[in-house]
């Protein structure tokens, strides 16, 4: 073996910086506009027709009275679990 061994060179930090960090707020404003993103696209999907949405908003427009006595029978059934 020869005794003029030479480590490799080092890598240069500058190539791949290291991303600054996002503050607290930052993320959480950015999970909340992710989060409101996949609602809005699930409740678009669902508005389609033939979807659950798009049926109960049908049936919701035909008997505006008996959605509103299912919907509060509904709220009470599941307040009374708690």
């Amino acid at each position: 073996m020869s005794d003029d061994f030479q480590p490799p060179p080092f890598v240069y930090e500058g190539l791949d910086p290291v991303p600054e960090p996002k503050s607290t707020i930052a993320e959480a404003t950015e999970a909340v506009k992710n989060a409101a993103g996949f609602v809005g696209n699930t409740i678009n999907k669902g508005r389609k027709p033939g979807m659950p949405l798009s049926i109960l908003s049908n049936i919701a427009r035909e008997a505006p009275l008996a959605s509103l006595l299912i919907a509060f029978l509904f709220g009470v059934a599941v307040a009374r679990r708690w």
